[in-house]
């Protein structure tokens, strides 16, 4: 949708920016009592932080300015981190699981990072076109979506959680 787009597209825009920064800040924030949690912290700030900066100002994906430069830069690096780490993990996944992907803590993070490498991607694609185009935004709120119900169906299930190690039991 072009700059032209409907006053609801550029607000379900933000709202899922919006969810999504929330949803990064809050497993930044549960990361505390894990055993590596400098490392997991830093992981989810970075996404929480460029993904609050696209919902205020979703300009800010483009290469207009120094300010922009640096959001893509720093969201590419970050991707391309994530990326190389998600494709670690799924072959050490795919080589070790035991049980369900959500039952391994390899297969939790490993979930993570796709999170964080499909949002930061359509954010990403976002710089020519600011608000996205309907299929965008139909991605934008399916991913946004997709963590959180997650969260709340585990939450739910508590025998989901009963062979994960106590550092992630212990969190929300």
């Amino acid at each position: 949708m072009a700059p032209t787009a409907p006053p609801w597209a550029r607000g379900l825009w933000r709202a899922c920016n919006a969810l999504m920064a929330a949803f990064f800040g809050l497993a930044a924030v549960v990361q505390v009592n894990d055993p590596d949690a400098e490392l997991w912290v830093v992981v989810y700030m970075i996404p929480a932080v460029l993904t609050l900066l696209v919902g205020f100002n979703p300009l800010i994906t483009g290469y207009t300015f120094l300010g922009n430069f640096v959001w893509k830069s720093l969201s590419a690096m970050h991707m391309l981190f994530c990326m190389v780490w998600a494709v670690r993990l799924a072959h050490y996944f795919l080589l070790h699981a035991q049980q369900n992907i959500l039952h391994e803590e390899e297969g939790r993070e490993l979930s993570g990072l796709v999170i964080i490498t499909a949002w930061m991607a359509l954010c990403h694609s976002s710089a020519k076109n600011p608000v996205g185009g309907r299929i965008q935004l139909a991605l934008a709120v399916a991913i946004a979506l997709f963590p959180l119900i997650s969260w709340v169906y585990i939450y739910v299930h508590k025998e989901m959680r009963s062979s994960w190690p106590t550092h992630c039991k212990t969190v929300i």
